[in-house]
């Protein structure tokens, strides 16, 4: 086969590549061939910076295929690498420059990630079609021995006349009939809009929404509960229209460990009358970390670890036993719906971490001080 080959780039632009090895697909397996045909499904090596929908084609006929187009992404989330007390203690790739490449590696095979490296060299903009999409890379690397921190999904805007656009999502559900009501009133909080009801008399009815991306977000969980595991939904980008106005997601704060040590029962039983835990007696936290959700809005600092103090004193419940409400295991789909623009989640092959950004609480008190500054003299310029 010949070796002197273009590449006909999006623009139109025609770029030289040289070719190794071309190997075709025979009874499923390659093999390496000297002549291909039309039709052939080939796999060339040495190939560098092509793109799908790219053509290849010999130099004498730089003739263009119809290009393939693949839908853009609507959601990115910054992957940095991990950087908590935790870091390299049971991952086998921690440093950015294999998260990097990883990364890469994930941009050939998967058509619908696209990356960018952002000013901070250690942090990374992915993005993707969905958080299930981010869900699904992050559980692959995670098995593959791969330690990373990530923030909360973003949706992507864009801007037309000075005017702010948001992807909208066509949402189809099939439900039962008896959750026609909750699923109605919860979609209707998140922005969303009914186009469609559809009921045959049989017990379960097909309705259709336009909702943005953004508030779609974290609602695949909440649904599944609402309709018992019974519900289907699926959705695809409709397009981008005008910014439908502000979604408040999570109404509950954190509860943040302010010390390093290991979760004690006494301090548990005590949390929990402040909001439901993420941690169980014998784990260990560290500064910074999230260990619970706070019944609240705000975050509450706590102490974790602190252990009932002994004294040579007895009294009638010193012998009780503490028995601490189950805590449900966290996922990673509920880790990243969960957390807010401030928190991260630790991701490693053996655990599954809510942190805050800033880990020490002075560093958080600062960057609270600088906010409100900064707020304020940026109110104070659009005043004058």
């Amino acid at each position: 086969m010949r070796r002197d080959l273009v590449c006909i780039k999006e623009d139109g632009k025609t770029e030289p590549i040289k070719i190794t090895k071309t190997a075709g697909l025979q009874r499923d397996f390659p093999e390496l061939i000297e002549e291909v045909h039309p039709g052939d499904i080939i796999i060339l090596a040495g190939v560098e910076n092509v793109s799908i929908g790219d053509t290849i084609c010999t130099k004498e006929v730089p003739k263009a295929l119809p290009r393939i187009q693949v839908d853009e992404p609507t959601v990115s989330m910054a992957f940095t690498q991990n950087t908590s007390p935790f870091a390299g203690k049971e991952g086998e790739f921690v440093q950015a420059r294999k998260i990097l490449d990883r990364l890469r590696k994930e941009t050939l095979m998967n058509v619908g990630i696209q990356l960018e490296e952002s000013k901070d060299s250690d942090t990374f903009i992915v993005k993707g079609r969905g958080e299930f999409q981010m869900e699904i890379l992050l559980e692959t690397m995670r098995r593959e021995g791969y330690e990373v921190t990530v923030g909360r999904p973003q949706v992507i805007f864009h801007k037309k006349d000075k005017v702010r656009l948001e992807p909208i999502e066509h949402l189809y559900i099939d439900c039962d009939e008896a959750h026609i009501g909750v699923i109605t009133e919860k979609i209707s909080q998140r922005k969303g809009q009914m186009i469609n009801l559809v009921n045959h008399g049989t017990g379960r009815v097909r309705i259709e929404f336009t909702i943005p991306t953004r508030c779609l977000i974290g609602y695949r969980n909440e649904f599944l509960t609402d309709t018992r595991g019974t519900g289907i939904m699926s959705s695809y980008l409709k397009g981008y229209e005008e910014y439908r106005g502000e979604f408040k997601s999570r109404l509950t704060g954190s509860l943040v460990a302010d010390r390093d040590g290991t979760a004690a029962p006494y301090a548990l039983e005590n949390l929990e009358l402040r909001g439901a835990l993420f941690v169980k007696p014998g784990d260990k936290v560290y500064q910074g970390m999230i260990v619970g959700e706070y019944s609240r809005e705000g975050d509450l600092n706590v102490n974790a670890a602190k252990g009932k103090k002994l004294t040579n004193m007895r009294s009638s419940t010193c012998d009780d036993n503490i028995i601490l409400r189950p805590v449900m295991p966290l996922t990673l789909g509920k880790a990243i719906t969960f957390i807010k623009d401030d928190e991260m989640v630790e991701v490693t092959p053996k655990s599954i971490r809510l942190r805050k950004k800033i880990l020490s609480v002075e560093g958080r008190k600062n960057a609270h001080v600088r906010g409100q500054q900064k707020t304020a003299d940026i109110e104070e310029e659009t005043l004058v």
